[in-house]
């Protein structure tokens, strides 16, 4: 068994932490991940209603399972209904990322709740250091959906470096032996997303599970174009990381020009309804290669963890001497 920070925290069988993907890890997912052994996270969007949060977070909370939220700091000022409703559920861990997270991580540590945040430079470390966040998931740009210009292992090193609190690692991590690299890096544990793209429990639709399981790792694209099409408001500092489409090889790279198409915008909203991988955004991540079937989220914490078990241990008998004085 891998005993971390995170593991004891929060009383894990294994330190894996499911990313809070907004539109796919809702209440069935948190449950699965955490019912392997791992921590669930439920992801809220910019325009979640406040009963959603409320409803999937009984899923995980009916089995007495620990479970997690993540909600992004540049929205709450808009929304503070998403932390009202949060708060409510009690989760175990709440993250607070894409922003400052200062105005809010005192009201979560005063209902005794812990707080994570995602940072994708040495200044957003800073920022969640002075927050008084309890804990820090260095977030590189190999990682799906919505993240920084860092390449995870380079940032994990430097976040390390600077804190002492636990430091989780996010961004191209699908295989036991990418788990193992971050923890013998010193992280204490990892957050993922990407390879739980293909699991059922998933709020994504079933072309998009199969987009995902078809698509190689050279196939995604970081691109601000999906969130001008939908009318997102996400700072530009982060964009999205998807999978290549129809959409994205006309339009990314010319964000100016789309503000003012609106027909060319039109087909992003119709296609995320109509849940066409053409042309709606299907966040993934650089590992996306790696995950090539459908199969439940806790069987994917599973071998994540017997994976990192093993290159750990394999890892260790490459040291059969005593250490060079």
């Amino acid at each position: 068994m891998i005993s971390t920070a995170l593991t004891r925290r929060f009383a894990l069988a294994t330190p894996v932490v499911g990313a809070p993907m907004a539109g796919v890890a809702g209440g069935a997912l948190a449950r699965a991940v955490s019912l392997g052994g791992g921590l669930g996270m439920i992801g809220v969007g910019a325009a979640t209603p406040a009963s959603f949060v409320v409803e999937q977070c009984a899923v995980p909370r009916s089995d007495g399972l620990p479970f997690g939220v993540g909600l992004m700091a540049w929205a709450l000022p808009d929304r503070p209904d998403l932390l009202d409703a949060t708060l409510r559920a009690t989760p175990d861990l709440v993250s607070i990322s894409f922003g400052d997270p200062a105005p809010w991580v005192p009201h979560l540590h005063d209902a005794g709740i812990t707080v994570a945040t995602q940072v994708n430079t040495v200044a957003d470390l800073h920022r969640a250091l002075a927050a008084g966040v309890d804990l820090v998931v260095a977030q590189g740009s190999e990682a799906g959906g919505h993240t920084g210009q860092r390449a995870t292992l380079p940032l994990l090193q430097e976040v390390l470096a600077l804190t002492d609190r636990p430091v989780l690692a996010a961004g191209g991590i699908a295989t036991g032996a990418g788990m193992a690299a971050a923890l013998a890096a010193g992280a204490a544990g990892v957050w993922v997303g990407t390879p739980l793209l293909a699991c059922p429990e998933g709020l994504n639709s079933p072309a998009a599970r199969e987009r995902v399981r078809a698509a190689a790792g050279e196939e995604t694209v970081l691109t601000r174009a999906f969130d001008v099409a939908e009318g997102i408001p996400w700072p530009e500092r982060w964009p999205g990381r998807a999978l290549v489409n129809d959409f994205s090889r006309a339009w990314h790279g010319r964000e100016a020009e789309l503000v003012h198409d609106a027909g060319a915008r039109q087909r992003v909203v119709d296609g995320r309804r109509s849940g066409d991988p053409a042309t709606a955004p299907v966040y993934a991540g650089e590992s996306v290669g790696l995950v090539t079937a459908e199969r439940p989220a806790a069987e994917v914490v599973r071998e994540l963890d017997a994976g990192a078990e093993r290159a750990l241990r394999a890892v260790a008998e490459l040291l059969d001497g005593p250490p060079t004085p």
